[in-house]
């Protein structure tokens, strides 16, 4: 019994991780107190468990006195002689083995409770360690369950929740899928922690470049900053500690290789990457792109900046429903008042990458390798060169270009009902508009790149998409 008893330990040993020495001292606490719950709390014993043996023993120690007055510490003469063989004198200890079997079936019963709450005491707290050391990694594992506000995922064999919150809005699970998220919290409660991973977090966008990118995991490349919508869009600053690198070209890649497999993973996300500067005003400059400026007033104390911007240029410094602003704001840390320059001029234009869901993203990169990068260069490139592009006919190049039209044409009407004085801020966003878990704090960490086709940015080389 003692050996079967020791041998189903060692399997817990083998399979849940607890270490021997830890497990042994457990079981020697539950076998003293069916001891202490048999002879009472002044019984004298010893438990021994040999995990490598398999040998479980308990020693009960009492003494030989002609008159026993309490049967858990004393024993007589000749019950001693009877049990041991030998002639034992008044005061001497007689020692002898108990064998389990001596305990009854309820205590016996009640050891084996207290024994499994302790090992679950135990796991609950392996788990802890193992999860709370590697937060901000990415863990691999399969989604078992799909709930309303979360989703379930088996990570060796320990239930990881994804709340609702922490996913990318436009992706859809399925039971059986393999997911890849970084784990972003572990919390203790009454039963197992509850480990929280997440997919919108930035700290997966800049994970997953260190592990598709050698130089961010070197550290020769370093992530300053991160701003993120998940699912739509981010931007990335960069910095090279090797003056001989380029870190917005290592993010990116020879035509995008590198990025391609981080923008299939994060559901055809958007990812601008652009050079970090320590100057405010060439920051945000960077941070705008693919707007070109005409000026930028900072306010170091306030954190705000006041950036003057053409009139053509308005629909890209804002981006589709004011995105691009927004981001810039985040990514920077400051508040950004866009003052649009005076004049009669207002050709009202819109980056064609806030068209890439309508078009597709085969599609996309397409027209952008054509030379194509906003809604008027499509609407004004010529009927031979669209379809010169292939896949596409004279049916689709104009539904494309109806489409483009008609979203040129609200943006128009809306800018016009919007009409401010001129010097007056156009738009303005602040770091806080965007979602919560949206940023990540200047750090060496990994991530960044861009989409599929690079362009550069104004003044620095950045690319984005």
């Amino acid at each position: 019994m003692n050996s079967e008893i020791v041998e189903s330990f060692a399997q817990m040993v083998r399979e849940k991780g607890i270490d021997k020495d830890i497990l042994a001292g457990i079981v020697e606490d539950v076998f003293s107190m069916m001891v202490r719950k048999k002879y009472g709390q002044d019984a004298k014993f010893d438990v021994v468990v040999n995990m490598d043996k398999g040998d479980i023993e308990i020693f009960l120690e009492r003494e030989v006195v002609e008159t026993v007055e309490n049967p858990a510490t004393q024993i007589d003469r000749e019950t001693a002689k009877e049990l041991s063989g030998e002639d034992l004198d008044v005061g001497e200890d007689y020692v002898e083995v108990v064998p389990l079997v001596t305990f009854g079936r309820r205590l016996v019963v009640s050891a084996k409770q207290n024994l499994n709450q302790r090992i679950k005491e135990i796991e609950r707290e392996l788990m802890f360690n193992e999860y709370n050391n590697t937060v901000g990694d990415i863990i691999v594992g399969e989604i078992y369950q799909i709930r309303r506000n979360e989703i379930l995922i088996n990570h060796n064999r320990n239930e990881l929740i994804l709340p609702k919150a922490e996913q990318i809005f436009k992706e859809r699970y399925k039971k059986g899928d393999t997911i890849r998220a970084a784990v972003k919290e572990v919390r203790k409660n009454n039963g197992n922690p509850a480990v929280i991973v997440s997919r919108a977090d930035p700290m997966f966008l800049s994970k997953l470049f260190e592990m598709e990118i050698p130089e961010i995991y070197d550290g020769i490349i370093e992530i300053k900053r991160i701003a993120r919508e998940p699912g739509e869009r981010a931007k990335v600053a960069v910095e090279s500690h090797d003056d001989r690198i380029d870190a917005v070209g290592a993010c990116v890649g020879m035509k995008g290789v590198r990025i391609h497999t981080i923008v299939r993973e994060l559901n055809n996300e958007n990812i601008d990457v652009i050079n970090y500067a320590d100057v405010p005003e060439l920051f945000i400059a960077r941070a705008l792109a693919p707007a070109k400026l005409k000026g930028v007033e900072v306010d170091k104390d306030a954190r705000t900046a006041n950036v003057l911007v053409a009139s053509d240029q308005v629909s890209l410094a804002i981006g589709r429903n004011g995105q691009n602003i927004r981001l810039a704001s985040k990514l920077t840390g400051y508040e950004i008042n866009l003052i649009k320059e005076g004049g009669d001029e207002d050709d009202y234009d819109i980056e064609l990458v806030d068209f890439k869901p309508e078009l597709g993203a085969e599609l996309y990169d397409k027209l952008i390798n054509a030379g194509l990068e906003t809604a008027k260069d499509v609407l004004n490139a010529t009927m031979d060169s669209l379809l010169a592009i292939e896949g596409l006919d004279e049916a689709r190049i104009k539904e494309i270009r109806d489409m483009i039209r008609r979203d040129l044409e609200e943006a128009e009407v809306e800018d016009e009902e919007e009409q401010v004085e001129p010097g007056k801020p156009i738009a303005t966003a602040t770091p806080d508009d965007l979602p919560p878990g949206g940023v990540s704090a200047p750090r060496p960490a990994p991530a960044a790149g861009a989409t599929d086709q690079a362009q550069p940015a104004p003044g620095d080389g950045g690319k984005n998409s």
